[in-house]
């Protein structure tokens, strides 16, 4: 029995320890617009969220996983099967979402335990604008970065860039070097600009990082709200 007892016992410190590396971090993601949006996540999938309503998702630090972001989706329609359309931030068809976003959608990009033992956090327009996003530690007590993207920026729109339910980056609508950075030779434009002047915080085009890019420390808990 004592064998039996030490195994138990054993596998219960094991299997807390593998739970505890699982959830490092926890993002938790709430609605705050006066509407339905559908959020979704890479890693994490996707879930609709009324008023109100929040969703939280735990996060392993594994530094060899870079490409995370967190967006919303409005205006789905989904069928009982997890499959339908959105206006705005659609992944494939799929509630669930298993790839990235079509833009126009305001991003929350992040990548965890990088150099330093820092996260690293941001809120981008390079996919266009959607919906009103704040994105910042959980509790300033363990670290004080907050940033948010507020702005009338549909209402504003350019001509050029708008789109039903947003705001497109003009690299989704003209998909050349002078805005999208293809060649990794670029700087802001008119029509970047539009964007920071409004966001200041904000990636406005690809290589916009030094006023756009935060850190905490890794394991830091975060939040994303929707129409902060």
């Amino acid at each position: 029995m004592s064998f039996i007892k030490s195994f138990f016992i054993s596998l219960s410190v094991i299997t807390c320890q593998l739970i505890s590396t699982q959830a490092d971090t926890i993002i938790n993601i709430r609605n705050n617009c006066p509407f339905t949006v559908w959020a979704a996540a890479v890693p994490g999938g996707g879930r609709r969220l009324d008023y109100g309503e929040a969703w939280r998702i735990p996060q392993t630090n594994l530094s060899s996983i870079r490409s995370r972001r967190i967006w919303g989706r409005t205006n789905c329609n989904f069928d009982t099967s997890g499959r339908g359309r959105c206006q705005t931030g659609d992944c494939n068809g799929l509630l669930e979402c298993e790839g990235f976003g079509t833009p126009p959608n305001t991003l929350a990009e992040y990548a965890l335990n990088q150099f330093g033992n820092n996260d690293f956090f941001d809120i981008s327009l390079v996919d266009g604008f959607n919906l009103p996003m704040e994105f910042s530690p959980a509790s300033a007590d363990n670290c004080s970065a907050r940033i948010s993207c507020t702005a009338d920026i549909i209402g504003q729109c350019p001509n050029e860039l708008r789109t039903p339910g947003g705001c497109n980056n003009p690299c989704t609508v003209f998909k050349t070097n002078e805005y999208c950075c293809m060649s990794g030779n670029c700087g802001p434009t008119n029509l970047s600009k539009f964007f920071k002047d409004r966001c200041s915080t904000s990636h406005s085009y690809p290589k916009d990082d030094p006023t756009s890019t935060f850190t905490c420390p890794s394991r830091t808990n975060y939040r994303v709200v929707f129409c902060p």
